[in-house]
């Protein structure tokens, strides 16, 4: 044999064998990414699992309860006087002005809408 066919022989051989672990490798290679995001997810999962485990074991106490009644649903015993405090960044902004208020024609809904409809 001729050393051109033995070097043909070994390309084709080596190609053969790298195509041959080159899918097994990528298959290998994706599957681990994908096992390294589930791991991922799975501990975020389970961090949510022991923050929930946490907020079950608080509701389960009565006096929390009804703390948070008290503060949610602004619950109040009979005899108690609740008192709400408003700051200025809690109440709603006012409209802005009318820009005529000569243009706001008095009168009931009716008047206004027979107004509208005639032209007048």
């Amino acid at each position: 044999m001729s050393t051109t066919r033995r070097a043909a022989v070994v390309a084709i051989v080596v190609c053969a064998l790298a195509f041959t672990v080159a899918v097994p490798l990528r298959t290998y290679l994706s599957q681990r990414s994908e096992v390294r995001d589930q791991e991922a997810q799975q501990a975020q999962l389970q961090k949510e699992v022991d923050v929930l485990r946490d907020r079950k074991a608080q509701l389960s106490d009565p006096a929390q309860i009804e703390a948070e009644a008290r503060r949610r649903l602004r619950y109040v015993k009979p005899g108690e006087t609740p008192y709400i405090v408003q700051l200025p960044e809690d109440q709603p902004s006012a409209p802005p002005p009318a820009a005529n208020p000569a243009a706001v024609s008095q009168g009931s809904w009716y008047e206004k809408l027979w107004d509208s409809v005639s032209g007048g």
